[in-house]
């Protein structure tokens, strides 16, 4: 099964709109935040939400997984360029941006109420893994391949596992659990739990061993 294009190929012509652009994808986003489920957009109810022709949608996405992509997308913030200086720090600055991401109120329900559905359309839901999770995913993977060369982490300890194991609990607590509370330096908290369960045992010979 292929994933859907992200737009649809540029066409000869005039230019596209970016302000059109930007309605379509607006209204997509109301009608999933006025309880549209993802099965029952249409590009026809997308186009007359937005005050524009059918025509105009299908001139910039292909079809509707190809906008859906798009408006999943734009509730995406750029994650932020760890610094390479301390592994710890970089692990605390991407768990607080997903904190602070869980406070957006608008994206955070909306991806709660778009996630919850895309595992029944999985064609979208591989798309929006490959193009959005799995890109905060190879930075993260980044900076735990650093720590273990840098005798931070643990060389045994599989990567993948390590990163849900940052991950997952403000995964929970900001997509699955809502009602949970997202304070201030939780990020450290995790980050520092998980940092010492997975610190290189100290040396038998090293000074205070």
């Amino acid at each position: 099964m292929t994933a859907p294009e992200s737009s649809a190929p540029r066409l000869r012509g005039r230019p596209r709109s970016p302000a059109t652009d930007a309605a379509i994808i607006e209204a997509a986003l109301r009608l999933l935040e006025e309880g549209a489920s993802v099965g029952g957009l249409s590009i026809e109810g997308i186009a007359r939400e937005a005050g524009v022709g059918k025509a105009t949608v299908y001139r910039r996405w292909p079809g509707k997984n190809a906008l859906l992509l798009d408006v999943l997308r734009s509730l995406e913030e750029p994650g932020p360029e760890p610094s390479g200086v301390s592994v710890r720090d970089d692990l605390v600055a991407i768990l607080e941006f997903m904190r602070r991401r869980g406070l957006a109120k608008r994206n955070s329900a909306l991806l709660r109420n778009v996630i919850t559905q895309m595992h029944a359309h999985l064609e979208l839901w591989r798309a929006y893994d490959e193009t959005v999770i799995e890109a905060r995913r190879t930075a993260l993977r980044a900076v735990l391949r650093r720590g273990q060369e840098t005798g931070e982490i643990r060389t045994d300890v599989d990567l993948e596992l390590l990163a849900d194991l940052f991950t997952g609990p403000m995964l929970s607590r900001a997509i699955l659990h809502e009602w949970k509370e997202l304070p201030e330096g939780l990020a450290e908290r995790i980050v520092d739990a998980v940092l010492h369960g997975v610190a290189p045992a100290p040396r038998a010979d090293a000074p205070g061993g």
